[in-house]
């Protein structure tokens, strides 16, 4: 499994807007039982391009993980609980 790289800033913003800990992110990556989607939209553009997937912490919090593979690691964009929209679309394509 890929180290997964938690900037202070992305720390803080899932601590205030999201309210997500860096623990519950690592478990998601652990619990992970689907695929990584690609955010194809132009506004998420990024080269490498940004990945994303839903999976449950340890104690079934539902969390959506955007992140950005690059030498051998998972660099976090944002994680928050998914809406029903994304939630249908990895139910599609992610699993």
């Amino acid at each position: 499994m890929a180290y997964t790289v938690i900037s202070e800033a992305i720390q803080k913003k899932l601590a205030y807007k999201h309210n997500v800990t860096a623990t519950e992110v690592q478990e998601c990556f652990a619990n992970r039982c689907g695929r990584f989607l690609l955010d194809p939209r132009e506004e998420h553009a990024s080269n490498p391009p940004t990945r994303w997937f839903i999976s449950e912490t340890n104690l079934g919090k539902k969390l959506k993980i955007v992140f950005i593979f690059e030498k051998g690691k998972n660099y976090l964009r944002t994680a928050f609980p998914p809406n029903a929209e994304e939630l249908r679309i990895y139910e599609k394509f992610g699993k």
